[in-house]
């Protein structure tokens, strides 16, 4: 991979990990405009689970506070506010992990440059932000039974194209949710999603011994602190838009994304 793919890739892996239009996506139509091609399946891997990473931590810098708070009342050993709250995020995170250990292979398939499904994936996406936009505004916090609905999307959202915090945050504000808390609920979701899958791929990167030999350092390094720095302000920004009720601006993205990929992938058949 050459250095400026990197840079590009982690740009678009970090604004578009906290945005709703799909990082997975976006990183499959940005190889594909790019031309980049990583034969090396375990290169492929490893760079992937450098911006992940990233994309991980910006969101703990984040919400620095909240983790402290969180793991505080954690360790108090009592039925607090804050042990309810991370035990919501633990059911939260079954779909996703049923799905993915279940299905794993089938959706490799599926990130092998196919364009037009991402299209009408990202279309979804785009509907989803949009009925989410013209949601009404409720201070109602997430329940036991919206964290378990909120998670399913989290799972769907395995899907290239799908967007994993438009459809969370989405699905949470359908539910009648609070939509800071509908945005803190979904960014903090999925980082013990994130770490567990990042432990999973590095074991089988380490598998690969040509990886560890022949791979160079100097994409992964810009492609990580592109995603760092991008993430940093791109989830910062995700709240705020949240807050002031703007997801329908992002589905008119999507829509128009989606149409270009699908007619694209038509065209290139």
């Amino acid at each position: 991979m050459e250095t400026i793919d990197a840079f590009v890739l982690g740009v678009i892996q970090g604004l578009t990990e906290f945005l709703p239009v799909s990082s997975s996506g976006h990183i499959e139509l940005g190889k594909a405009v790019l031309g980049t091609d990583i034969a090396n399946k375990e290169e492929n891997l490893l760079f992937t689970v450098v911006v992940h990473f990233a994309t991980a931590l910006s969101t703990i810098i984040v919400f620095r506070k909240d983790i402290i708070e969180l793991l505080k009342g954690i360790f108090a050993f009592k039925w607090n506010e804050e042990t309810q709250f991370a035990s919501k995020i633990v059911l939260s995170m079954i779909p996703a992990v049923i799905v993915g250990l279940l299905f794993e292979k089938q959706l490799e398939e599926l990130f092998e440059g196919r364009i037009i499904l991402v299209g009408f994936m990202l279309i979804i996406t785009g509907l989803l932000l949009f009925l989410a936009g013209r949601a009404k505004k409720t201070e109602k916090g997430v329940s036991w039974k919206d964290a378990l609905i909120i998670g399913a999307s989290q799972a769907i959202a395995m899907l290239p194209g799908i967007s994993r915090s438009g459809a969370t945050i989405s699905t949470s504000v359908l539910l009648g949710n609070d939509r800071a808390k509908a945005a803190r609920f979904s960014f903090l979701m999925v980082v013990p999603l994130i770490f567990g899958k990042i432990a999973k791929d590095l074991l089988d990167v380490v598998k690969g011994d040509t990886i560890i030999e022949n791979v160079s350092t100097t994409p992964l390094i810009v492609g990580f602190f592109a995603a760092f720095i991008v993430g940093l302000l791109a989830c910062t920004w995700m709240i705020s838009l949240v807050r002031k009720a703007k997801l329908h601006y992002f589905s008119y993205y999507c829509f128009a994304v989606g149409i270009i990929a699908i007619i694209a992938g038509v065209v290139n058949s």
